[in-house]
This record gives C-alpha cells, sequence and structure tokens, in this order.
C-alpha cells in the first residue's frame, strides 16, 4: 500500500532557536525534528512511508514579530526547498507564512509555490488571537487560491490570556497536556473552521480548500449540532455542514483508533480523509498498522493512503 504522510514535522537545525525558542523537549524528538536525511528515511523505509509533505513545527514563522517573520518563513521555506531537491521522490512541502505580515505571506506563499515548487501552505492556527478571517487575512486567501494549493490548518499554541482562564490553576503537566494535545489544540482548529464557515470565507474564496489533522478536529462528530445551531436550514444559502463538507478535508494524525474514523467516514466521506502521522510526535509504525488493519474496503484504504493527497496537493 503506497502511503503519502501529510503533517511531517521539521526544525532545521540551524533555525532551532528561531523556531522552538525555551521550547523544552526531549533529545530524541529534537534530534528527529532536526534530521532531514538518513534517519528520517530510515524510519520512512522501515514502516512504508512512500512520501512525507514537510512544515516546520509550530509555531514557526508565526509567533515571532513581523519584521523577523518574513525572514524565518524565508529561510524555512529554503531549507523543505532543499530537502525537496535531494529527495524529489520522497520529499515535499508545505510553505511556512509570515502571517503577522499578511501582505509579505502572499508574496511568500506566491514564491513558495511558484518557484520552490511546494504542494500546499501551512499555517499554524491564531497569529496573536487573530483568525483567518480577520479582513486583513482576505487577501493572502485569495492569493493561496489563485494558487490553487490547499491549506494546511494546524494547531498552534493558546494565547497567554486564554491559557491563565481555561487552564490556569491546574498542575503544570495537566494545564500543557489540556491546553494543546489532550483538547485545546483540537477544539480551537474546528472553531478556526467553523468561524470561517460562518463568516463568508468560504463563500468569498470558492476555490479555497482547507485541511486539519487529528480526524477533523472534533468536527465529525459535532459537525451537525454546530449546523443545527448556527441554522442549518437557511433558504437559498448553503448549511454550515454543506460548507464545511465542500471545504475541509482531514487527516487521521494522532487518532489511529476504529471509533473516530467511523465517524469521519460517516459525516466526511472516505474522498475526504488522508493519510497522516504527525511525525515525529506521532508514532509511524502504529499509524501504518492502523490504516492497513482499519475494517474498511481496499478501495477508501487506498484513497486514504495515498490516492485523495494526489489529487489534492497534485503530487
Amino acid at each position: 500500500m503506497t502511503l503519502i504522510a501529510l503533517e511531517e514535522h521539521l526544525i532545521p537545525a540551524d533555525l532551532v532557536d528561531q523556531v522552538w525558542p525555551n521550547r523544552a523537549a526531549p533529545e530524541a524528538l529534537r534530534t528527529a525534528l532536526m534530521d532531514i536525511g538518513e534517519q528520517r528515511l530510515r524510519v520512512m523505509d522501515e514502516t512504508g512511508i512512500d512520501m512525507q509533505v514537510l512544515s516546520p513545527a509550530a509555531p514557526a514563522a508565526q509567533g515571532v514579530p513581523a519584521e523577523q517573520s518574513v525572514t524565518l518563513a524565508r529561510a524555512l521555506n529554503d531549507r523543505v526547498a532543499d530537502a525537496m531537491a535531494a529527495h524529489p521522490d520522497r520529499f515535499q512541502g508545505l510553505a511556512s507564512l509570515p502571517t503577522p505580515d499578511p501582505a509579505a505571506a502572499a508574496v511568500e506563499a506566491k514564491r513558495a509555490v511558484s518557484e520552490l515548487g511546494m504542494c500546499g501552505v501551512v499555517i499554524n492556527g491564531h497569529t496573536g488571537g487573530r483568525f483567518l478571517d480577520g479582513p486583513e487575512y482576505d487577501e493572502l486567501l485569495g492569493t493561496i487560491e489563485d494558487l490553487g494549493v490547499p491549506i494546511y490548518l494546524h494547531p498552534t499554541y493558546p494565547p497567554p490570556e486564554v491559557a491563565e482562564i481555561y487552564f490556569g490553576g491546574l498542575d503544570p503537566a495537566a494545564a500543557q497536556g489540556l491546553s494543546t494535545a489532550a483538547w485545546g489544540w483540537h477544539v480551537e482548529t474546528g472553531l478556526h473552521v467553523l468561524r470561517l464557515a460562518v463568516s463568508g470565507v468560504f463563500d468569498r474564496h470558492p476555490g479555497l480548500q482547507v485541511v486539519v489533522g487529528h480526524m477533523g478536529e472534533n468536527l465529525p462528530f459535532s459537525l451537525m449540532r454546530a449546523d443545527a445551531v448556527l441554522g442549518g436550514g437557511r433558504p437559498g444559502a448553503r448549511s454550515i455542514a454543506e460548507i464545511v463538507r465542500a471545504h475541509v478535508h482531514l487527516t487521521i494524525s494522532g487518532y489511529p483508533t476504529v471509533p473516530p474514523l467511523v465517524c469521519a467516514l460517516s459525516v466526511f466521506g472516505a474522498d475526504r480523509i488522508l493519510f497522516s502521522v504527525d511525525y515525529p510526535f506521532g508514532d509511524t509504525q502504529v499509524h501504518a498498522r492502523f490504516l492497513a488493519e482499519a475494517p474498511i474496503s481496499p478501495t477508501d484504504r487506498e484513497k486514504i493512503g495515498h490516492l485523495n493527497a494526489k489529487a489534492l496537493f497534485k503530487l
């Protein structure tokens, strides 16, 4: 079975201090993030991953001041392009964007896709508390739509004031977990998608396609509830559920268990689900084995494993 993994992370060794300042992480994780060669390729070979679509770990170029963000985004994209050139049959890339400067982000999106050959862009959640439905991002979204590539909408860390209100007073380890991978990342990214739907972003940009990870960031389970509350039966207009299912795709990253997959299949369908590991944060062997053994049809397995990715990202 061919496998294309779409949410696979790196941090170039010379840019670690800019991308992850003061970020505590096990040494093995940092080493895996910095390796874009022998170790990464060995893991891919051992677990049957044919291609990784690379993107820097969040927040990448979005967590620094605007003037630094532009320089950092270009440097990150150049490093990813180097990896693509060194192993063109194994690596592709998602462009990092300097979203603190929306106009510069549009310029960098054009450069990364048109000149460096990247197959999409990655946007790591909010930028300083600003979501993509803000008017300052409309030009950027139009540029991405014109380029004909999808956005991978990836989680990021909550603003300090949000973290304090929702996760303050807890044991630090519990607060860190709940604010990120255990809960907070997923509900915030699902909220981000719903903001795009209710604010008219997808109506203004009918060609825009968005990918979210983690089996849909809680959207499969909650979409019909949101649709009912937000006016799913509006005469003459698409319902919220129709908008989301027309513009959003999801990957299985971090959710290698059957019940969430069954829910995602029933709500979004196999044509909108893609394979991902979230390497090196996710276990490549676990994710590959999960898809191989999941109780789905061979046709759906091939769609999720690689066919949907090839079509959406034009691989």
